[in-house]
């Protein structure tokens, strides 16, 4: 039965591993974000309390 020999299937493993870990992360990396966030003022705005007509 070769499927319960490892040796292959580990080497492949750990390539499999190696080719996702330096040459994806890279890609998904170079992607840009279309709309930047923009920085909020810090000042609060002003609320007021609600004027109920039936009170």
């Amino acid at each position: 039965m070769p499927q319960l020999n490892p040796a292959p299937w580990f080497a492949i493993l750990i390539f499999s591993w190696l080719v996702f870990t330096t040459v994806i992360p890279p890609k998904i990396l170079a992607h840009t974000f279309p709309n930047e966030p923009t920085a909020q003022s810090t000042e609060k705005p002003k609320t007021e309390p609600w004027n109920w007509p039936w009170h």
